[in-house]
């Protein structure tokens, strides 16, 4: 995930389907999914129903060139994982489900085939991907992890090799790997499992290689049937061979010239072989090659003339004859035992899909019909409603159905404007949120025409075909400009603000294929030129302050690949793609020298290492994707799904230098908007992201910042009438003015509603010059660009939820979110994504869940408007677990979050600033959507919030009773322990509410199951540094098992299996404290944090097996500076890891000292006497105040403090070792100036402690019938034994010479005299007060008023009223008083 953040993105497609020219197909072994891979570099996947209905369901991004090769990747029935292959050496492994991507990597060379094999060791099964290509060997490569172990060595003529197949024995151990080299030599290796199991790096040699004379192989399958024949398929024959001694049976010619491209058994003697333009042949083969027949092997040694030839059998036609533009794919696949369909799948260059079922068809020469055939763009046109492009609406052209294609765009996320260039030369700049929320939920916005209002730029005569917002990247740039570039050759430049034209340069003589920034090292004159690329291979430095182009580099002789800066020597570099490099000076625009090869490769390195911030900008999309992603823009994900001349550059987000503090910086935008094409020639596809941890924060923040800001300005008036008559009298005026200033706004909308899109704008420009004039207009950072002035937060949180509540299972819940709420039901399913590993992402088609509704296709229009919204709120919990845990996470948080805000809801006056939405003629007044009237406001508050927890709760708890399991895939535990210590506290506290929640429903047989699959993990990294992956993850699944099932009960009877778990487990937690930093492992790691908030939560479990001082010292530790930590943590943030910690840490100590309190008292009382002991020892007393202990004290006196609130009489127990503790955290001194009552007044709630001011002494009564006597100047503690029972009650007379200690149990009141020699009441000599008995008396029992234990603690108290008279005064009243 992008750092790790919750980004979800949604997708808004548009009516043309994106380009899909297919280059690999695979179907994959339950027969449910077709896998098909492009030029371009997506994959797709398509459900194939039992019947051959075909739908496309989703679109994979992150490969950059061409997809090579699909292979599966597993073969067990559970999992669908497939592994692909591109061009550029990437390996990406996906699992099918959701198109997540689980692991990639990127080799150096291109694989052009891949096989999966699998193999037993003992009884652990283990996948294998053989892989071949430009490149003489076959590596052996890991399924799992993507590993190469060893590779498959010719060493006789090693070559490429063009096909390779596998033969499976039955009979002993061994397989054979088969191979075919360029050069036509048959090559055999036998793979054993003792070799796969030793993983050893040694290569494997061939054990025969022959040469078989077969030219442009281009294909070669084993016989699955006769277990005996190969087919081998060379471009112009196909030949048949003996797998036993490679001997040739026979052989068939091309028919009529065409060129072959594949083949395969379709059963013991038919074969069937296909062809370059599509068609495909089906052979019978002679008699002489099968096994079973007498005359097997009978033409063997023949000249191949002599063969008899095969007959041929059927064909297999393309019915649409349209042209390609490359050759179509065609595979041939056979279904395992419940699937067992023989399919022929044909994907062509326009993205369709041919399907053939081939049975076993009767022996006459026939053609046989397609079963199936579907493209991409036949799915999105039969979809009602059709797939929404952006600004669909605004697009309309008259009497045509297709809307204006938006051929670039560019997101300015600072004013949450979109900027669309279209086909027609017109640039629209519109409110994301307001335009996504026209084209995907439904409400009065979709009876407008023209909503949201725009602002329209027309000045290209043609095509615009990129944007760029400079200010975005740099801030050196002016905010207003923006950047278009066209097909008609010329680069304008805009005032966003004003709409106007600034500049045209038409430097170029082609179009302009890009637009980028320079870095920012360049010379100052370079700093404020942006870079323009064309098709005639040129490239011009433009000056925007300058408004002339300084330099022009325009000899290139090849389309230009890559550009590169090297500001220090004042270069421009540019690489071509022939591969040449030529170097420019900037400043003079001479070409310093050209150069190719080897040098050219060196000199574009040389500039990566001299400016790794610059932008490397045309290169291939993932290049960058890595670095991107690590700086957290999400602009790296349009360079994955681009092609190689898109504008990237433009949306690199402007947290680009953001890696340079080791803090992750949080990107404010909790809405992006990426355009991605799949080819050049393609309109934009948008894609949505949000982000659920930014969204959260902003959200936060503006709701701590609401309260000051309400009564200042004048538009905020309306945000405080709802919420307050506070405002009084006084605002009326502003508020009238402000008031009719809207009515005549309201009228304005509406006559512009009757005129004519172009003259629109006339109103504006007035408006916006009247701002230009005004000098503060100039200064204030974000203006509104257009009148509608809306809350950016409030809206992006209003379309996504609105997007993933699951509408329709709960009736009241809807009305409540669409009345109270302001929710929105969406009008048409919404196409999410998911975002995994490295930036890559699926993205679901616009139908995706149309096979699920076909059932009821037949009924009315009615039926129909339900069906879509049946799909529409419950489709995306079915599609695969980890959506699930992704949107479950982020509906509960973003709900919370509201929840705790006031007033959130979606409808009324703090949306909107300016005017709502203009009545029309028919509607009523506004006054009822103009909020409630302040009276009614609190049990308005108060509805609201309990709409948004009833909204958390149902996602939370109640899914999947409502949807049932066939329909809800439940989320992934591991990706919610992943979160358990997620940085953002709204999405930690959703994560760990749905995992307890999900352990609940899983019951004890799947928690068992859950701890049983982890629980390997467990023990081994004990000895070593613990590997933070997947074991954390292990950690937490299993230690969350034990707490999270419920009542004590369970938890006993869960605890009998787990005690060995238990004991590492605990051993695990201490160990992840208490390790000391080191790289595996750093200092606050959220492994670390989850470990501090496990052994707060289990702490009873784990008590016997773990070093309770040694933890608690380490959480002290922790806490130690959370005060400073906390303090500058502003409200809404999240933390960082240090101040995490030092919370968890907190946390934890409270729930130890609550679970246990005599174990923490003990614990840190010893630790305090050791440290005590060891001061007085040591003389030096310097490293005294660095130790934990000393650094912790206010952190000790703080659960100290929670301890005496909540666990009274167990702190009476051990009231002693309290005091000790209290009189080593607390200062000496400030208590002798301010008194223990004014330094820790907990205490002094008991009426068995008792503290003279005078002398600074306290006397501590405990529950062994002794009383301690503190000195506070010196710190010694003496003690005197004067009672049989717990002590209730003392008391220091007023003048300090006498102390009265009683106890209830004993039933005695005794006097002691304490020494007033001058020496000792000066503490002189240390001398320790000698204390007598001077009287006792016999006192009867006091009754406690009910057998609690509190009440024992406050059964008598001792008062003195005079120096020599006192009184004992019970809980029910009764006195008895005494004299000394």
């Amino acid at each position: 995930m992008a750092g790790n953040s919750l980004v979800l993105p949604i997708v808004l497609w548009g009516r043309k389907a994106p380009t899909h020219c297919i280059s690999a197909v695979l179907l994959t072994d339950d027969g449910a999914t077709i896998v098909t891979g492009c030029h371009d570099g997506q994959i797709c996947l398509w459900d194939l129903s039992v019947d051959l209905e075909v739908n496309p369901r989703a679109l994979l991004f992150g490969h950059t060139a061409s997809i090579t090769c699909l292979s599966k990747a597993c073969a067990s029935s559970d999992k669908q994982y497939i592994v692909s292959a591109s061009e550029s050496g990437e390996m990406c492994l996906w699992d099918v489900n959701d198109g997540r991507c689980i692991e990639f990597t990127k080799l150096a060379c291109t694989h052009t085939g891949i096989q999966f094999y699998q193999f037993s060791v003992g009884n652990q099964r283990e996948g294998r991907l053989l892989c071949h290509g430009h490149y003489p060997e076959i590596l052996v490569v890991d399924a799992t992890s993507l590993e190469v172990l060893y590779s498959l060595v010719s060493k006789i003529s090693p070559d490429w090799i063009s096909s390779m197949s596998i033969i499976r024995s039955h009979r002993t151990q061994e397989d054979t790997v088969v191979a075919l080299s360029v050069t036509g030599i048959l090559k055999v290796w036998i793979v054993t499992s003792e070799i796969s199991g030793l993983q050893d790096t040694e290569p494997i040699f061939e054990e025969e290689s022959k040469p078989i004379y077969c030219q442009n192989c281009q294909s070669i399958s084993f016989c699955a049937f006769t277990q005996r024949s190969l087919l081998v398929v060379c471009s112009k024959y196909w030949r048949v061979f003996d797998a036993g001694d490679y001997s040739l049976l026979c052989s068939g010619p091309s028919e009529n010239g065409q060129t072959w491209t594949g083949g395969d058994f379709v059963s013991a003697d038919k074969v069937i072989i296909w062809t370059e333009n599509g068609q495909s042949f089906i052979y019978k083969l002679p008699a002489s090659c099968l096994p079973a027949s007498d005359s097997f092997r009978s033409d063997v040694g023949k000249a191949v003339e002599n063969l008899v030839p095969p007959v041929q059998h059927s064909l297999l036609d393309r019915t649409d004859k349209e042209l390609l533009i490359c050759p179509p794919v065609t595979r041939f696949f056979y279904g395992c035992k419940e699937y067992f369909h023989k399919l022929l799948i044909q994907g062509d260059s326009s993205g369709r899909l041919n399907i053939w079922n081939i049975s076993d068809t009767p022996d006459k020469q026939e053609e046989l019909e397609m079963t199936t055939s579907v493209s991409l763009q036949e799915a999105f046109d039969k979809l009602n409603p059709c797939p929404a492009g952006i600004i669909d609406q605004l697009s309309v052209i008259p009497n045509s159905n297709e809307p204006l294609k938006v051929t670039a765009s560019v997101y300015i996320p600072a004013h949450g404007r979109l900027v669309c260039g279209r086909e027609d030369g017109s640039i629209v700049i519109v409110p994301a949120t307001q335009t996504a929320i026209v084209q995907l939920l439904q409400g009065e916005h979709m009876l407008r025409r023209g909503w949201p209002p725009h602002r329209t730029l027309r000045g290209h005569r043609n095509k615009v075909t990129c944007l760029l917002y400079p200010h975005q990247v740099s801030a050196r740039y002016d905010q207003r400009y923006l950047i278009s570039g066209g097909v008609d050759f010329s680069v304008i430049i805009w005032d966003i603000f004003s709409g106007e034209m600034k500049h045209i340069f038409c430097v170029h003589g082609g179009e302009i294929t890009q637009l980028l920034v320079p870095p920012e090292n360049c010379s100052a004159r370079v700093q404020h030129c942006i870079c323009s690329v064309a098709s005639d291979h040129s490239v011009g430095l433009l000056s925007l302050r300058e408004k002339k182009c300084i330099m022009l580099a325009s000899r290139h002789l090849f389309p230009i690949q890559v550009i590169k800066w090297r500001p220090s020597d004042d270069y421009l570099v540019v690489g071509c793609s022939d591969g040449s490099v030529y170097v420019w000076q900037m400043d003079t625009g001479a070409l310093d020298r050209c150069v190719m090869g080897i040098t050219a490769v060196e000199i574009l390195n040389a500039c990566d290492e001299a400016a790794p911030a610059a932008v490397d900008s045309l290169s291939h999309p993932a290049v960058n994707l890595k670095q991107a992603m690590t700086r957290r823009s999400l602009a790296a994900l349009k360079n994955m799904a681009h092609h190689k001349l898109q504008t990237l550059a433009t949306n690199l987000l402007a947290s680009e230098a953001s890696d340079k503090g080791n803090l992750p910086k949080y990107s404010h935008n909790s809405l992006m908007v990426q355009a991605i094409k799949t080819n050049l020639t393609d309109p934009d596809i948008h894609v949505l992201f949000f982000d659920v941890e930014a969204l959260i924060i902003q959200l936060l923040t503006e709701e701590a910042s609401r309260p000051n800001t309400a009564l200042i300005s004048p538009e905020n008036l309306q945000k405080a009438a709802g919420g307050s008559d506070k405002g009084g009298s006084f605002l009326t005026g502003k508020r009238a003015a402000v008031l009719f200033q809207q009515v005549k706004e309201t009228i304005k909308e509406n006559i512009k509603e009757h005129l004519l899109d172009d003259e629109e704008e006339d109103e504006e420009i007035m408006r916006q010059r009247r701002e230009e004039s005004d000098p503060e207009y100039r200064a204030s950072k974000s203006k509104p660009l257009t009148l509608l002035e809306y809350n950016l937060t409030m809206d992006t949180a209003k379309l996504f939820m609105s997007c993933l509540h699951a509408w329709g299972l709960n009736d009241v819940l809807d009305e409540v979110c669409l009345d109270r709420l302001g929710m929105l039901k969406p009008h048409c399913t919404v196409s999410f994504g998911l975002l995994s590993r490295g930036g890559h992402m699926s993205l679901m088609l616009p139908g995706y869940n149309q096979a699920a509704c076909k059932l009821s296709h037949g009924k009315a229009e009615v039926g129909r408007k339900l069906l879509a919204t049946e799909g529409v709120g419950k489709g995306t919990y079915g599609v695969s677990r980890a959506v699930t845990t992704q949107h479950l996470l982020s509906i509960i948080s973003l709900a919370n979050t509201l929840m705790s805000m006031t007033n959130a809801t979606f409808i009324g006056d703090h949306m909107k600033k300016g005017p709502t939405r203009p009545p029309r003629p028919g509607t009523p007044d506004l006054s009822k959507a103009r909020g409630s009237p302040p009276t009614s406001s609190n049990i308005v508050q108060g509805q609201i919030k309990q709409g948004w927890s009833q909204l958390a709760a149902m996602h939370c708890v109640m899914l999947p009773d409502l949807l049932g399991l066939d329909r809800f895939r439940p989320p992934l535990l591991e990706m919610l322990a992943r979160r358990w210590q997620d940085r953002c506290l709204e999405v930690r506290e959703a994560a760990q509410a749905l995992l307890l929640a999900e352990l609940r429903r899983i019951e004890q047989a799947g928690r068992k199951e859950a701890i049983d699959t982890w629980a390997p993990y467990l023990p081994q990294y004990m000895d070593h540094v613990m590997s933070p992956g997947v074991s954390a993850e292990a950690m937490q699944t299993i230690t969350t098992a034990p707490d999270a099932s419920g009542p004590e009960a369970k938890v006993q009877e869960e605890e009998h299996d787990l005690v060995d778990d238990d004991i590492t487990t605990g051993k695990a937690l201490t160990f992840l404290l208490l390790q000391p930093p080191s790289p595996k492992l750093p200092p606050h790691s959220t492994i670390r944090r989850t470990a501090i908030d496990l052994i707060g939560r289990g702490f009873t479990v784990w008590e016997p097996y773990m070093d309770v001082s040694a933890v608690l010292m380490g959480l002290l530790e922790l806490c130690a500076d959370a005060e400073k930590q906390l303090a500058n943590i502003t409200m809404g943030l999240p933390l960082s890891p240090a101040a995490d910690s030092a919370r968890s840490s907190r946390h934890a100590l409270s729930l130890i000292a609550t679970a246990r309190p005599p174990a923490f008292i003990t614990t840190i009382a010893k630790e305090v006497h050791r440290h005590t002991a060891l001061a007085a020892n040591t003389q030096s007393q310097q490293n005294m105040h660095t130790t934990t202990l000393a650094r912790a004290k206010g952190e000790i006196l703080r659960v100290i403090e929670i301890l005496i609130e909540k666990m009274p009489t167990d702190v009476v127990d051990l009231l002693v070792e309290v005091m000790d503790i209290i009189m080593y955290c607390l200062e000496g001194s400030l208590v002798k100036k301010k008194g223990l009552q004014e330094c820790f007044p907990a205490i002094c709630r008991f009426y068995m402690v008792s503290y003279y001011e005078r002398n600074h002494r306290i006397a501590v009564g405990a529950r062994h019938g002794s009383v301690a006597l503190y000195d506070i100047r010196t710190g010694k503690c003496q003690t005197i034994h004067g009672h049989k029972g717990p002590i209730t009650a003392v008391a220091f007379a007023p003048d300090g010479r006498y102390l009265a200690t009683y106890s209830n149990t004993d039933s005695h009141i005794s006097f002691w005299q304490m020494n007033t020699s001058l020496l000792g009441s000066i503490g002189m000599l240390n001398s320790a007060p000698q204390l007598r008995c001077i009287k006792t008396y016999q006192v009867p029992p006091v009754q406690p008023a009910s057998p609690g234990s509190h009440n024992a603690l406050r059964l008598a108290r001792l008062i003195w009223t005079s120096n020599r008279n006192v009184i004992l005064m019970a809980h029910d009243g009764k006195e008895h008083r005494f004299m000394v």
